[in-house]
């Protein structure tokens, strides 16, 4: 008769924020611990200490001011100070020594990949609000432990939350001793046996009747008020007039449109100098070639943003800080352009000479080996400048904002993303502030411009998520330093 074998560890949820985290590794499996407890635990004290560093892990340092990384191999004193560590590295013997060295210092370790040597074990976690579920298989089989946390989370439904807290009302309204509390919740929470799926889809099914029962009628009354303002005779001749002024150029306004979305998408700059240069060599004006562009940049940068949120190359944290002094920027550029535009024969020269700068130190920051990275802390005035100048000058809102952040260790990836939705808002807020002093012509170039950057633009946003971030930084180097030169010398 064989004996049972049971799982004797005891299950433990800590409030992970007061103790301090030591993470030694910084690639995957690092990756992995360190998602872990952000994800269970964001106010968690993290130190994160290797010798090579993750993207994606500079990545999570950018939004969480709690994690601090070490660029360096492990030492002793690491230990100090330090309440629990998980040893996620890719070297067996070194994991026993430090797991040894947590050990003489009783301090509680996890060993990645090696349960002997683990004091406790990260569980697979099943979260839906307040309610938590930890998984584990003692070590056994992570494998087994995430498909069971997989099921879970299928099986629960995320209104278990919503009951939740108001069981949390009910109970405080509870008579009686704890075992009348307990018989009154039973009552109460049998209907949690129910099919859950069933639930949820009658609660859509009801919310879709009544979409559908007041769009019809709203449909009905917009076709009418279209018609009656705008007889089909009316729209008809529109549309043929409309057709009979393109000619054979708007196909070059579509190519322009589609080369200068392809560079800005996948390098996070240079649409609007890339633009206007194409325009120019067909013979149109600067001035109509500055506006169109301005104005066909707020689409194109939407569906750039887009496709960017899509491929998941957008760091919000980073987005949402360059926002708003960026819209400040735009606004005041564009206002006063006209009143400073004889000045713009200095301000192009020293712009253009510190992205050139900026140029040389990415590419040549591509070409070395890792080192300790610079953190950002002032992206209020760094915008700020950029939203300004690409309104004074033309562009710049890439070249100034992407090429800084990039050469001071920022993920190319993400940065690309994040200034490339952020240049939607600067673009629109650039572009009403213009036509609300100049006005709003030569549709055709426009038009061309914005279908062509809306085809570039998903393909531009895969380039930049599937190209290698050494590649992207030599690459951003290169045109910084080309588009530097030109505005410099030409």
């Amino acid at each position: 008769m064989s004996t049972e074998v049971k799982n004797t560890l005891f299950p433990v949820f800590l409030k992970l924020e007061k103790f301090r985290v030591l993470i030694v590794g910084g690639g995957k499996v690092g990756l992995e611990k360190v998602t872990a407890v952000i994800n269970n635990s964001p106010a968690t004290k993290i130190t994160l200490v290797a010798d090579y560093i993750s993207d994606e892990i500079k990545v999570l340092q950018d939004e969480y001011s709690t994690i601090t990384i070490h660029q360096r191999l492990f030492q002793e004193t690491d230990l100090n100070e330090i309440d629990l560590v998980i040893v996620a590295i890719n070297d067996k013997q070194k994991s026993i020594e430090i797991k040894q060295l947590a050990k003489d210092k009783h301090i509680l370790a996890n060993v990645a990949d090696t349960p002997d040597q683990c004091d406790f074990y990260l569980g697979s976690i099943v979260q839906k609000g307040n309610v938590k579920i930890a998984v584990s298989t003692n070590g056994k089989s992570p494998t087994l432990a995430k498909r069971i946390r997989e099921t879970f989370e299928e099986s629960f439904p995320e209104e278990i939350n919503e009951s939740m807290e108001h069981l949390t009302k009910v109970r405080s309204y509870l008579k009686g001793d704890f075992t009348d509390k307990v018989r009154q919740l039973n009552s109460i929470t049998s209907v949690l046996s129910q099919n859950p799926k069933k639930l949820h889809s009658i609660k859509i099914s009801k919310r879709r009747i009544w979409i559908y029962s007041l769009s019809i009628p709203a449909l009905l009354i917009s076709g009418y008020l279209l018609c009656y303002f705008l007889p089909p005779s009316i729209l008809g001749q529109s549309a043929i007039n409309l057709v009979s002024t393109i000619d054979a150029s708007f196909l070059l306004y579509i190519l322009a449109g589609f080369t200068a979305q392809m560079i800005d998408g996948a390098l996070g700059m240079a649409y609007g100098v890339t633009a206007t240069t194409f325009l120019l060599s067909f013979g149109i004006t600067p001035a109509a070639s500055s506006a169109s562009v301005h104005a066909s940049e707020v689409f194109t940068s939407a569906a750039s943003g887009l496709m960017h949120l899509k491929f998941k190359n957008v760091n919000m944290k980073l987005f949402k800080g360059l926002l708003i002094p960026g819209v400040i920027g735009a606004i005041l550029g564009a206002y006063i352009l006209s009143s400073f535009e004889q000045y713009n024969y200095i301000i192009k020269p020293l712009v253009s000479s510190y992205t050139l700068i900026l140029g040389i130190v990415i590419v040549v920051k591509a070409l070395k080996k890792d080192t300790v990275r610079q953190k950002i802390k002032r992206l209020f005035p760094l915008a700020l400048v950029g939203g300004f100048l690409d309104s004074i000058g033309g562009g710049g809102w890439g070249p100034i904002v992407s090429s800084t952040l990039i050469a001071r260790g920022r993920n190319p990836r993400y940065t690309i993303g994040s200034v490339n939705l952020a240049e939607f808002f600067i673009a629109l807020s650039s572009s009403l502030t213009f036509v609300t002093i100049i006005g709003l012509t030569h549709w055709m170039i426009i038009a061309g411009l914005i279908i062509g950057g809306v085809i570039a633009a998903p393909i531009a946003a895969y380039m930049a998520n599937k190209i290698p971030t050494k590649t992207i930084m030599i690459l951003v180097g290169i045109v910084v330093i080309i588009l530097s030169l030109k505005r410099l010398f030409f």
